[in-house]
């Protein structure tokens, strides 16, 4: 008899999808190099970052793509993966991610 942990399935499901959809993203955009993303970051106005795919398996990031898929599912607005947070707590957890 197995144990499920929803919350750890529905943020697998969430990996799956953005990985999916990254990958999309990076064969059309050929300013992004191999290995990294395009994030749409903003509430009103976005700004455009390039990050590591590695930060799609960080809990903290996982999160923030949890709020994403709230928002706005997996169909984003911008032709990118939408990030629905201020840019300055974006910046100060890549940072803190990038020191990882």
């Amino acid at each position: 008899m197995a144990i499920r942990f929803p919350g750890i399935v529905h943020a697998k499901h969430i990996l799956r999808q953005s990985k999916l959809f990254a990958n999309q993203a990076a064969s059309v955009s050929s300013d992004v190099p191999k290995g990294y993303l395009a994030v749409y970051v903003g509430e009103s106005q976005m700004k455009r970052f390039i990050i590591p795919v590695s930060f799609l398996n960080q809990p903290s990031f996982q999160e923030l793509l949890s709020k994403a898929e709230e928002e706005f599912g997996f169909n984003h607005p911008m032709g990118g993966l939408t990030i629905p947070c201020k840019e300055d707590i974006f910046i100060n957890l890549t940072s803190q991610l990038n020191r990882s």
